[in-house]
This record gives C-alpha cells, sequence and structure tokens, in this order.
C-alpha cells in the first residue's frame, strides 16, 4: 500500500516542470543536490527506498528558500548518529519543521508516524518534549497553513490515499 515508487511519481508530476526538482532513491544517506547546469535538475535523494525517509526528504525541501534550494543539502549543518547533548538541542531545534510537516505527509498518506530524534549511539533525547515541540509546530501549520509546497504535496497526497482533510484529531499521540 505505501510503495515509495508511488511518492516519486506524485512528487515528479507535481513538482518537476515547476520546480525543476525530482524525487531520487538513493542507496546510502539522503541528500539533497542542486543542480550544477540549466540541463539538470535538483534531486531529492532518499535512503533506501524508505517511504518515510522520502516524505522526511521532502518536508526539508518544502521549507527550504529559494537561496538554500541552490546549496547541496540546503548548506545546513549535519552532525551524524552519536551528537552529544548540545549537538542533540540543535538537531531537535531544527528538525522541528520538517518533522511537523513529515507527520502532517504521513496522515495525509494514512500512513502511522513517529518523531526521529535520530541520535541512538548518543546522548539520550527528550523525546516526548521533541515529539510536543514537533506537534505544537503542526497545529501552528494547521490554524495559519503550512508553507505552499507542502500544502500542494498534502494535497497530492490526500487525493492519491483517499484520506480525510488535515484536523487535530489525527495528531493526537500517546506519550512515547
Amino acid at each position: 500500500m505505501h510503495n515509495s515508487q508511488d511518492l516519486i511519481v506524485l512528487f515528479d508530476a507535481t513538482f518537476t516542470e515547476t520546480e525543476n526538482t525530482v524525487l531520487v532513491r538513493g542507496e546510502h544517506e539522503p541528500i539533497y543536490t542542486p543542480a550544477k547546469s540549466a540541463q539538470q535538475r535538483h534531486q531529492i535523494v532518499f535512503a533506501h527506498g524508505y517511504f518515510a525517509s522520502a516524505l522526511h526528504e521532502i518536508s526539508h525541501w518544502c521549507i527550504a528558500g529559494k537561496q538554500r534550494r541552490l546549496l547541496e543539502d540546503y548548506g545546513y549543518w549535519y552532525s551524524p548518529d552519536g551528537r552529544d547533548v548540545t549537538q542533540q538541542a540543535e538537531f531537535e531545534k531544527v528538525e522541528v519543521k520538517p518533522q511537523a510537516i513529515e507527520w502532517a505527509f504521513s496522515c495525509a498518506s494514512g500512513k502511522p508516524f513517529t518523531v526521529s530524534t535520530d541520535n541512538l549511539n548518543g546522548a539520550d533525547a527528550d523525546t516526548q518534549g521533541f515529539q510536543k515541540a514537533v506537534k505544537q509546530q503542526v497545529m501552528f501549520y494547521l490554524e495559519h497553513d503550512f508553507p505552499a509546497r507542502a500544502a500542494a504535496f498534502i494535497d497530492v497526497l490526500q487525493v492519491f490515499y483517499q484520506t480525510d482533510n488535515l484536523h487535530l484529531e489525527m495528531f493526537d499521540v500517546k506519550p512515547v
């Protein structure tokens, strides 16, 4: 039911012509690569064909501004698994918006969502606090609208997966 190839088709049909961007199944870690020439397309590469990875990488793209989309991985800082307490707090701070959008994408596609602190070999994370921050961001988006590209893709997912419009009850969570 949830096949990442469907996401590729949906994303490309929605954004390839207007944004010169394609979604690509990668074999390794995810990365965003801007086009290096007018003949190329920007690529959102997600990890190992994972559906959730595709949704997550699309969510980063949806909030990256025009200038950031000209930089590899949007010019963002990233410290891999094994972060200390300070690095983990910084990671969580920058992940709130993309994970809120990913959560909305998951609901729009009828797929369960779990926040990710992405630090299995590092400092303990406040998963409940992070989940609360992500939910607050979702509530903000529901009240004030999602970024335009995110809203467009939510609509596409809802049509394809035949899901309800997003509403508050979809984001009720059980404590982690």
